[in-house]
């Protein structure tokens, strides 16, 4: 098969770069096709993903293994594991984005101009999107499909410790891709494990057209200074919820409770907690207890060690970590100005939540807190494509230009102008 292991001794940047030009060379057909075979492609891989599930279970269970043996964080572990529920969500999130609207071809603006030229901004495909992500193994079919979907074609870099469940699930998109007509290099994965591999594809700007990483602060930050292809970046997701003076107290338990605990190894996961002086009496006794219940470690301020006695005190380092654990920063704030100081200060422009039954302080976090996702009473784990109704997600990006927050089919896009005129020349 084409994705085979490179062989001991192999030149890793050969191995590479064949394949992100036979993906190249994919993406062209991929982007003359038609809705139809893309959406047959996408059926086919929820389909196959189905029937080959012991195998992908299987391959899974074994690099689950060798990550336990290793000594990997229980975090790393859990973001690893494939189990029957998680693997309902990765064949859920392919017939998901099958059903979306196609955004390829979509007229964005149409206008003409006095000298009669009729001018048309139009949706295509990028190209050839690189992704490099670590861990998460559903990753692999959720932006497989997004790609295809948009017209695109999709070379697929995952961290070691997934390399055999991700090579399983490839080798059945590929396959599900052939059958629809389309060239089965239009889903690619790297087909090395060594960390060589990310360097090499780091360099191929004549076959890839963008990267986009999925991981710890670490691979970001290795990505965005090595490469020589333009990246939409995901930066670390320190996530805050901030509790206001005028918040439902009930509703804010549940909230944080939610934000933190629900699946913690998550980049949308809380990590610090802002309590307004007037409530932090009332409301941190009893949500810490809570917190705690849940095996939460509780880091806090001067005031938050006050009200609960026996929690670690916060340093400075820890405002501003993402612990991706059961571990929650606490602070007790004295006004709505000194929480939206706060996320500004330590904040990574991801996910931020403020619970309130005051709209003016509702509508000034709103306003004030420049991060990707900021919500009004609800959890900072909706920031996600599948929750937002995008199918899945590419990933989540904290820039600013091009891609913002859960990044769906739109995202994967870019446009052109299509002019036609009736025989104009400028004067």
């Amino acid at each position: 098969m084409s994705q085979a292991k490179a062989a001991p001794g192999a030149d890793v940047r050969e191995e590479v770069r064949r394949v992100a030009e036979a993906a190249k060379q994919a993406a062209r057909k991929v982007a003359a096709s038609s809705t139809e075979q893309r959406n047959r492609a996408l059926r086919g891989m929820a389909e196959r993903l189905s029937a080959r599930r012991a195998e992908i279970l299987q391959a899974n269970a074994e690099d689950v293994e060798a990550a336990t043996r290793q000594g990997l964080g229980s975090a790393l572990v859990d973001r690893l594991v494939l189990n029957d529920a998680r693997f309902e969500e990765m064949v859920a999130s392919v017939e998901a984005v099958e059903r979306l609207p196609d955004p390829v071809g979509e007229v964005i603006r149409a206008w003409s101009r006095p000298n009669g030229l009729q001018i048309k901004k139009v949706r295509v495909p990028i190209g050839v999107v690189g992704i490099i992500y670590e861990s998460r193994p559903n990753v692999t079919s959720d932006c497989a499909a997004l790609c295809l979907k948009s017209g695109n074609a999709v070379v697929l870099r995952g961290g070691q410790e997934s390399f055999k469940s991700n090579r399983a699930i490839a080798a059945v998109l590929q396959d599900a891709v052939a059958k629809a007509g389309l060239l089965s290099a239009a889903v690619s994965l790297v087909p090395v494990a060594e960390r060589a591999g990310v360097d090499a594809m780091l360099q191929l700007d004549q076959y890839i057209d963008v990267i986009i990483p999925r991981g710890g602060e670490a691979l970001i930050r290795k990505v965005v200074e090595q490469s020589r292809i333009p990246v939409i970046k995901h930066a670390k997701g320190v996530c805050h919820v901030y509790v206001d003076e005028a918040a439902d107290l009930d509703m804010a338990e549940a909230i944080i409770l939610n934000a933190k605990c629900q699946r913690p190894a998550t980049c949308n996961a809380a990590e610090t907690l802002l309590v307004h002086r007037e409530v932090a009496g009332r409301f941190l006794p009893s949500v810490a207890k809570r917190l705690k219940a849940a095996r939460v470690e509780l880091r806090g301020c001067e005031r938050t060690q006050a009200l609960v006695p026996g929690i670690k005190p916060a340093t400075e380092e820890d405002w501003s970590t993402e612990y991706l654990d059961l571990i929650l920063s606490v602070k007790v704030v004295d006004s709505l100005d000194e929480a939206i100081e706060h996320i500004a200060r330590y904040g990574s422009a991801h996910s931020d939540a403020i619970v309130t039954a005051d709209q003016a302080h509702a509508t000034r976090f709103l306003n004030e807190v420049d991060s990707a996702a900021v919500y009004v009473n609800a959890s900072t784990r909706f920031t996600d494509g599948f929750q937002f109704g995008l199918g899945a997600e590419i990933g989540i990006s904290t820039d600013k230009l091009h891609a913002r927050g859960p990044m769906g089919l739109e995202e994967l896009t870019t446009y052109k102008y299509v002019v036609v005129g009736t025989g104009q020349l400028r004067e």
